[in-house]
């Protein structure tokens, strides 16, 4: 007991070193606590929440009592309040899920028009109707993609549809570890996800409701015609976020670039857009010496700042990443309203705090990583320059290397988030960001800002037109530098811990004082190093037995050349292997033709069968020590060999496998690592906790 007394003695000291700088650590200790709920093995029962609700009450009446000035009882507080708040979220958008596959009329209200992955027309239904499935098995929301001809319709929000489509429930991970859908459509409220080959029809107009929905689209059109073409759509993304316009090779060489983040209407746009509008309203009124010498001026620019940055989110159509940057600019300004310095690592967690109070599930996606770890790095390294090399460079200068800091600091402390849900670091980032970047902040969001005004006057496309030659400029570098040789590296995908390790390595380096911030960078560097170490499954099944791929001296070796064509991509994309799935089907590893394909494991001989008659085949190649994959279900299951069929893989959804060093098989399945949540259990209910036990 000792020894532990003496370390808890020896914590508690380092942490009262800390005072007055502890605040920044609250969102970190929030964050640890929903990230312990979404790595939680199973949905907690009634008696372990009961369990964790009593400990909070507990720990919060002890805070009360005089706790709160010990600083590691506040922060386990925070990481279990940060848990059960996770958990209760979790239950509150809790949704009708569609659990079986559904072909047949659909009619809903479309919320959003966007496009996807494969660049096709996509729309968010609510108020959906399905034929003969009663209302409270269905989805609230539903995703359908359009395939085939529809150019007959303009879809616009607010319309009510008709169509026959395709749906199904969200998938799971295309392999154990992987990208969780169905979790991201859990906390959407999306219960459904499909097609349709067949014509949409508007069965009713847009309503009164969803005006600001309809006046996005109005406006995005309206950009389209007096900017036709690329500049046309790219200015339609940065105004209006619709970005249905976009060409899929314009989008990949802006993401190549790393210069698709000028889309995403996130803090880079709602910080040059509200920076434009304070420092133009506070110049106009500085120019009134009767009003700057005895009105609060800059509170008033922070108002008029504020009041242009809700407009925004407003006409933006309020995505995640959107209102995230609202909230960061709020705090800023309020900051400002309130006679304190904006950019502080103190103002930065407080919009971290209410990102996650109001939003929890965002910390697991890579917007909330990006932009908190930017601005952060942004506000250190400025905070160090300022105390360390206080005017040492010329006025002229300064501009200049503020731009270029900014663009160097952003695009390191986001490139392994980056690295890490893209698989990609663009070699010419930096470079492409300066030549671009500083447009965005004079040019394109000022000539923005003119047209909005303009608006009005039928002026509008005086500002559009201003902002043409430098788009068409952003898009010429993203182009040419898309096209360099080397431009794009590819990565592994790094083992699950990876991330949170590395954000926290870097968070001590930042937050803490004195000469124990250098843990922060052992423990950063321990992060990298799991990284590059990282090892891919030599063998991958999806999750329905329609593509295996095993690993090469080559890379991975698939199964077939179409079909199951998220799944092949996903998996190359994990391996940071740049082929594409008709390449790496061409691959030597994997003999035969299907329907009958085989390989080794090592000494372990693998057959896949595909195709009909599958079953039929199975008795003559399911030996001991052997393992036989199957695209179909087998009746009687029990065999001398390792069977993996439909059967087996709708219990353990996708599986990797591995050989171990004594030649066995190793088999890790997708369900074993997502456990059994709320968003992943057959039979869910809107508001039903027990069905997800």
């Amino acid at each position: 007991m000792a020894p532990l007394r003496g370390l808890l003695t020896t914590a508690s000291g380092a942490l009262e070193a800390q005072r007055g700088g502890l605040f920044p650590w609250v969102p970190v200790c929030l964050a640890t606590g929903i990230g312990g709920y979404f790595a939680l093995p199973a949905e907690p029962g009634v008696w372990g929440w009961a369990l964790a609700g009593g400990t909070l009450a507990l720990g919060l009446a002890a805070v009360a009592a005089g706790a709160w000035r010990r600083p590691w009882a506040v922060g386990l507080v925070l990481i279990l309040f940060g848990l059960c708040w996770t958990g209760a979220r979790a239950h509150l958008v809790a949704a009708p899920v569609l659990d079986w596959r559904y072909y047949g009329p659909v009619e809903g209200r479309i919320v959003a028009v966007d496009r996807s992955v494969s660049d096709k027309v996509r729309l968010t239904l609510d108020r959906v109707v399905l034929g003969d499935v009663a209302r409270d098995r269905t989805p609230g929301r539903v995703r359908v993609s359009l395939h085939g001809r529809q150019d007959w319709i303009d879809p616009r929000p607010g319309a009510t549809v008709i169509l026959t489509a395709h749906l199904g429930p969200p998938q799971g991970p295309v392999e154990p570890g992987g990208f969780d859908f169905q979790r991201m459509a859990w906390f959407s409220g999306l219960g459904a996800v499909g097609y349709t080959r067949s014509p949409v029809l508007e069965w009713a107009p847009a309503g009164r409701t969803l005006p600001v929905a309809r006046l996005r689209m109005a406006v995005s059109s309206a950009v389209r015609a007096a900017l036709p073409g690329e500049a046309g759509a790219f200015a339609a993304a940065i105004t209006t976020g619709d970005r249905s316009a976009i060409e899929q090779g314009t989008m990949q060489d802006l993401r190549d670039a790393n210069l698709a983040h000028l889309l995403a209407i996130s803090g880079l746009h709602m910080g040059l857009l509200t920076a434009f509008v304070f420092g133009a309203i506070r110049l106009g009124l500085a120019a009134v010496p009767g009003i700057a010498l005895i009105r609060p001026i800059k509170k008033w620019a922070a108002l008029g700042a504020l009041a242009a940055a809700t407009a925004y989110l407003a006409l933006s159509g309020g995505n995640v990443a959107t209102q995230r940057a609202f909230i960061m600019v709020a705090v800023m300004l309020g900051a400002v309203l309130m006679d304190r310095r904006a950019l502080t690592l103190r103002a930065v967690a407080v919009a971290a705090v209410i990102v996650l109070l109001w939003r929890p599930e965002a910390l697991i996606g890579p917007g909330f990583q990006m932009s908190f770890a930017a601005t952060v790095a942004l506000v250190a390294v400025f905070r160090l320059i300022r105390d360390r090399a206080p005017g040492r460079l010329p006025r002229w200068a300064r501009p200049v290397a503020a731009v270029v800091v900014s663009s160097a600091v952003a695009g390191a402390a986001t490139a392994p988030i980056a690295a890490a849900h893209f698989n990609q670091i663009a070699s010419y980032g930096l470079i492409a960001n300066l030549l671009t970047v500083p447009l965005m902040g004079t040019l394109v969001m000022p000539a923005a800002v003119l047209a909005a005004c303009l608006a009005p006057l039928g002026l509008a496309w005086l500002g559009l037109q201003a902002m043409a030659p430098p788009i068409h400029w952003i898009l010429g570098v993203a182009h040419r530098v898309a096209d360099l040789d080397g431009a794009l590296r590819l990565v592994p995908t790094p083992p699950g811990w990876v991330l949170p390790v590395l954000a926290l390595g870097a968070l001590w380096i930042v937050l803490w004082s004195g000469r124990a911030r250098a843990g922060g960078a052992a423990v950063a560097a321990a992060a990298l190093i799991g990284w590059a170490g990282v090892e891919r499954p030599a063998l991958l099944i999806g999750a329905d037995a329609g593509l295996i791929g095993v690993m090469t001296p080559e890379g991975r070796a698939l199964s077939k050349q179409r079909g199951s064509g998220f799944a092949a991509a996903s998996w190359l994309e994990n391996d940071g292997d740049g082929a594409d799935q008709a390449a790496a089907a061409a691959r030597e590893g994997i003999g035969g033709a299907r329907p009958e394909q085989r390989f080794s494991l090592g000494p372990v001989p693998v057959r896949y069968l595909s195709g009909k008659g599958a079953v039929a085949r199975l008795s003559a190649v399911c030996v001991a020590d052997t393992v036989v994959v199957v695209a179909a279900e087998v009746d009687d299951p029990a065999a001398p060999c390792l069977l993996i069929d439909q059967a087996f893989l709708r219990r353990t959804g996708a599986v990797a496998m591995d050989l171990r060093p004594d030649g066995s098989v190793a088999l890790r399945a997708a369900k074993e690592v997502t456990g059994r949540r709320l968003w992943n259990t057959p039979r869910r209910r809107a508001g039903s906790v027990a069905a997800a036990q």
